[in-house]
């Protein structure tokens, strides 16, 4: 899958689960993709929002976007 350039200098600062990284991601799939994470296992939140899984390869990553990847894990 390829990853698109959606800043102009190539990569941006986000906020990801806590952390200021950079990527070059253009989509929420495309970060989840770059960060070597399993989609199945995933919800997203970008900025407070819960974004639906369907829509994560049409929603936008850009500079600033504080976004939140968390995994829900079984137990008994």
């Amino acid at each position: 899958m390829a990853i698109y350039k959606s800043f102009q200098g190539g990569l941006m600062e986000i906020h990801l689960n806590g952390r200021k990284i950079e990527s070059k991601a253009g989509t929420i799939m495309d970060l989840i993709l770059e960060q070597g994470l399993d989609p199945s296992s995933l919800i997203a939140e970008v900025n407070f929002k819960l974004v639906p899984q369907e829509s994560w390869k049409d929603v936008p990553v850009r500079q600033g976007d504080t976004i939140e990847l968390l995994s829900f894990v079984g137990g008994g």
